[in-house]
């Protein structure tokens, strides 16, 4: 199991989270078998779903390696998908783990899709996209700017 790990600086802002089974994680995968890494980025969603071979369930993602011909496989687990919240500001904190057979997560970039709200006012900021690596926007309700800045991540076993 590898954790994805985010850290940021929040402002006025907070319960920070990919909203919806549609949501895509993007991500670099590595092969564990010869270590070949994806050059394209790829996204896995909780909404997708894949035979492993020889009946033994399903993934989220079923890839065969283009070098090694080894099928590897990786999940989501729904259930350690986390907000990230104004107390979480500046430190590093999982918001999802993935179960690996193969395929090891080496890379993420964040886009679009996140949510959000308002610290103190609960409005809603939703389809927020973190590609840039910074967002900003204003709070009608408490007249303020809310923001998410110096969005880094980084990946832990767990």
């Amino acid at each position: 199991r590898i954790g994805l790990q985010l850290r940021a600086t929040l402002e006025n802002i907070t319960r920070l989270r990919a909203e919806g089974e549609d949501f895509r994680w993007y991500l670099k995968l590595k092969c564990g078998n010869c270590g070949e890494v994806s050059d394209k980025w790829q996204y896995l969603r909780l909404m997708d779903s894949a035979p492993l071979k020889g009946g033994r369930g399903s993934a989220t993602m079923v890839q065969k390696c283009k070098l090694c011909s080894r099928e590897n496989s990786i999940e989501i687990l729904s259930q350690t998908i986390k907000p990230y919240n104004a107390e979480d500001s500046e430190k590093f904190k999982t918001i999802v783990e993935f179960e690996c057979r193969g395929l090891e997560p080496v890379d993420f970039q964040p886009q679009a899709g996140f949510a959000a709200e308002g610290a103190e006012s609960g409005t809603p900021f939703n389809d927020i996209n973190l590609l840039e690596k910074d967002w900003n926007d204003y709070d009608e309700k408490t007249k303020e700017s809310v923001g998410i800045y110096e969005v880094t991540h980084k990946f832990v076993k767990c």
